[in-house]
């Protein structure tokens, strides 16, 4: 069928509500925005649906979710049969959480009946959780798979639904193939089956949890604490927001039981809120999302500010600026100086505002928590000997020179924390490793083993104590940054995103991806010396013209490596209606990796225009 069939399908069949009709009927003449929820069915990608909230294929609805959730059941149903007591495999359960979003309880109950109606056990949360705590809830419950439903970071009107393992960890992609296989299986509607809540719970099928999860999850984040309490300064002062999402309780409660006694919570932003009122975008990669932050930080002076995504496995990061910066040596005593000094390398510091912030990327938090985690243990003889970091081939590679410099070993995976949590698993299992930190530039990061996604709540907690160690011995996190680029040389990372919607959008974003493949724009005074193409799994060498295979699963990914070891990488995104680009870039000094990083993104986006 095209679309307008499918439009009138779900007009006149009565599977589809009169709600939904009524809905659909709104757009009569509207062909565009027909087109757009009708002309393919909204696509279970590797870790699970994410689209706009409305009626239609391409759009998140119940009949979508209950089409998912069908096939998840199916596919959970195939693996009972190759277990001894299938039913026993199934009633280890499934764990179901959700976020603050539209729709996020209503999808999140569908999902549950619809696998009690596969006889099939759920435990729901009793309310918003993190979505860090979902994994963990997982492995503790000895869960066959787990669900989350949320759009991470996305606008409001966006709301997905997300499958986990029995590991904790988000499914990969041949998982979610053979859950696609048997979704796409489902040809009518009506052949979904789902039970009515009451029966459901006479059954013993359908189960709230709720508090006991919670202790016990963060009972585990407080054993991860490195330092004690006299090697911090606990008076540090921290302002959080939890920019409307599921992080205000577990951070809150995490930081008090760390004993953070000037921990200032933006009020504006505490209670859950699926429209984000209060901030244009709920994704605190964006220095906007810090507005109210830095207005409360400036107020009580605050040191950090921290803020955390709707589902809270995502955490950003402010610093307040100091006076003065001096030129640091590791570990120093607190001193209080106004003039401005000069810097090692010969370039003026300039002195900052006092009470004003300065919004760290991911790139420079995860520095920061890398090398923080490995100098703390190796102070304190906690370092293994086969400890080893998990980044993904667009993450900075500042971190795998620090890791090298600690003799600690760096495996790279592809773009996703289920990559990363994967990649944990495999080097746990096959080499016996000891896992020491995992993290994307995409302000995601995990240390720990009893959870397989990212973690802001986990993060919250490190930030705080590494912040609180510094301030103890008198630096700043800014200082201790400047300081990493002094010893290790100046890394800049940017990402820079195009949005092209629709069907039209897709074909764009499909161009771009054809073109570069075909000739690479040149940009002067930098040589190109590898393409590494993740689509075909191939690394071509211009130099000896060899090509050799890439080891990491296929994916719509394109590297170009230059011959400094600076790269940039170009790929469309899994979860938006975007073409992301990723520039990496390292010199000397900071002027000359401000000016590499300049000239390439321009070349680029320049080439990208013309296609567009």
């Amino acid at each position: 069928m095209n679309y307008l069939e499918k439009y009138n399908f779900w007009l006149e069949n009565e599977h589809f509500d009169e709600k939904a009709k009524e809905e659909l009927r709104a757009l009569a003449g509207n062909e565009e925005e027909i087109k757009d929820r009708f002309y393919k069915d909204l696509q279970f990608g590797t870790g699970g649906l994410r689209g706009k909230i409305g009626m239609g294929t391409n759009r998140m609805n119940i009949y979508t979710v209950s089409k998912a959730t069908q096939g998840l059941a199916d596919y959970l149903i195939g693996k009972a049969r190759e277990q001894e007591d299938s039913q026993q495999y199934l009633n280890r359960g499934v764990v179901i959480a959700y976020d603050c979003r539209h729709k996020s309880h209503e999808f999140s109950e569908t999902t549950a009946l619809v696998l009690n109606a596969n006889d099939i056990k759920t435990y729901l949360f009793e309310d918003v959780r993190p979505t860090p705590e979902l994994s963990f809830a997982v492995r503790h419950l000895q869960a066959i798979a787990g669900i989350v439903v949320t759009a991470s970071h996305n606008p409001p009107e966006y709301n997905g639904y997300k499958v986990y393992g029995p590991d904790g960890g988000q499914i990969i992609p041949d998982i979610a193939d053979k859950i696609i296989y048997h979704i796409n299986k489902i040809k009518d509607y009506s052949l979904i089956k789902k039970l009515d809540h009451p029966a459901a719970v006479q059954k013993g099928l359908f189960n709230i949890v709720g508090p006991e999860i919670d202790e016990v999850y963060l009972q585990k984040i407080n054993e991860l604490a490195i330092r004690n309490d006299d090697q911090i300064d606990k008076s540090i002062k921290i302002v959080y927001t939890p920019l409307h999402g599921a992080g205000n309780i577990p951070i809150r409660k995490i930081l008090k039981e760390r004993g953070f006694t000037n921990v200032f919570v933006v009020e504006e932003q505490i209670q859950p809120d699926p429209d984000f009122s209060t901030v244009e975008s709920p994704n605190p990669e964006y220095p906007a999302a810090f507005e109210l932050a830095i207005k409360l930080g400036s107020q009580v002076g605050a040191e950090i500010l921290i803020a955390t995504d709707p589902d809270a496995d995502r955490i950003g990061l402010a610093v307040k600026n100091p006076i003065c910066p001096p030129p640091l040596s590791f570990p120093r005593k607190r001193e209080s100086s106004t003039s401005v000094i000069a810097r090692n390398d010969n370039d003026a510091a300039i002195p900052a505002h006092h009470n004003q912030y300065t919004v760290l990327n991911g790139n420079q938090v995860g520095i920061l928590l890398l090398h923080y985690i490995l100098i703390s243990k190796k102070e304190l003889n906690q370092l293994p000997s086969n400890g080893f970091i998990v980044k993904t081939v667009v993450t900075s590679d500042m971190s795998r020179v620090i890791a090298d410099s600690f003799n600690v070993d760096t495996y790279e995976t592809l773009t996703g924390f289920k990559f990363i949590c994967n990649m944990v698993k495999t080097v746990q299992e096959k080499e016996g490793k000891e896992f020491l930190f995992g993290y994307e530039e995409s302000i995601g990061y995990l240390t720990g083993d009893f959870v397989r996604d990212k973690d802001a709540v986990i993060s919250a907690m490190l930030i705080a104590e590494m912040a609180a160690y510094y301030l103890k011995n008198g630096f700043n996190l800014l200082q201790v940054l400047e300081d990493l680029y002094k010893k290790y040389g100046y890394y800049e990372e940017v990402q820079h995103s195009i949005y092209l919607e629709g069907a039209e959008g897709e074909k764009k974003i499909a161009e771009i991806m054809e073109v570069f493949r075909k000739k690479l724009p040149e940009v002067k005074g930098m040589e190109i010396v590898r393409i590494e193409d993740y689509e075909i799994g191939e690394s071509y060498d211009l130099k000896s013209k060899k090509t050799s295979s890439l080891t990491l699963p296929r994916s719509n990914v394109l590297k170009i490596i230059f011959s400094d070891g600076s790269w940039y990488v170009l790929r469309p995104s899994g979860t938006e209606p975007k073409i992301k680009l990723y520039l990496s870039f390292h010199a000397p000094t900071k002027k000359e990796v401000q000016q590499k990083v300049h000239l390439v993104k321009s070349t680029i986006l320049q080439k990208i225009n013309s296609i567009i």
